[in-house]
């Protein structure tokens, strides 16, 4: 459900953009947004963890402070709204601050698409989702910041359908189950935890 509600809530945000600004409907559900979006991805990574150990120690950690700076920018939004303040003018306030403009916000919000674009490689390289769904999540989040950045709500309506696309797939796919490594020659599976694997018994 979470995998859901966190591309869902933040396609939603999107739609109640202001002319200069997001606003603090829009700050509020992106926040949300991440909030949920980080439940979800700590359940895929759990999925994930018995084929890409490695993927999954550097993935988690990153995932977390990505989430902390979009939450950030949401925070911002909502400040934006209340003392009525042009996105532009918060920008420039917020360079009078590099520690916090640095860590939360120039590192922490762009590592946000590149967390969901390394992940879009790791479903299509290690064969545990379609192809389909690797290549709509990669160029989700490529398409992710350009839509910040130009302030674009139709790039941002467009980012944001991309990435829930595939989520909704993996949400409903494989819901509380484990990924199973795929076995060249046949498609990759999703097993629950009394399914017998194809191919032998796991010990």
């Amino acid at each position: 459900m979470f995998l859901i509600l966190g591309p869902a809530l933040n396609l939603i945000a999107g739609f109640f953009w202001e002319s200069d600004r997001q606003g603090v409907t829009a700050g509020t559900l992106v926040a949300l947004s991440c909030a949920c979006w980080l439940v979800g991805l700590i359940g895929l990574y759990d999925r994930l963890r018995n084929i890409a150990p490695r993927y999954v120690a550097v993935a988690l950690p990153a995932t977390v402070f990505a989430t902390v700076g979009g939450v950030a920018f949401g925070v911002q939004s909502i400040h934006e709204g209340l003392f009525d303040a042009s996105h532009a003018t918060t920008i420039e306030l917020l360079n009078a601050y590099p520690f916090a403009a640095w860590t939360l916000y120039w590192i922490g919000g762009p590592l946000f698409p590149l967390v969901l674009f390394a992940l879009g490689l790791a479903l299509a390289r290690l064969r545990v989702a379609p192809l389909p769904v690797g290549v709509l999540l990669c160029l989700g989040a490529i398409a992710f910041p350009l839509s910040r950045i130009t302030r674009e709500a139709s790039i941002a309506h467009v980012a944001d359908l991309l990435l829930l696309l595939p989520f909704l797939y993996l949400a409903l796919r494989t819901p509380r189950r484990e990924i199973d490594p795929a076995v060249p020659g046949r498609e990759p599976t999703a097993v629950g935890p009394g399914s017998a694997p194809q191919g032998g018994s796991r010990e």
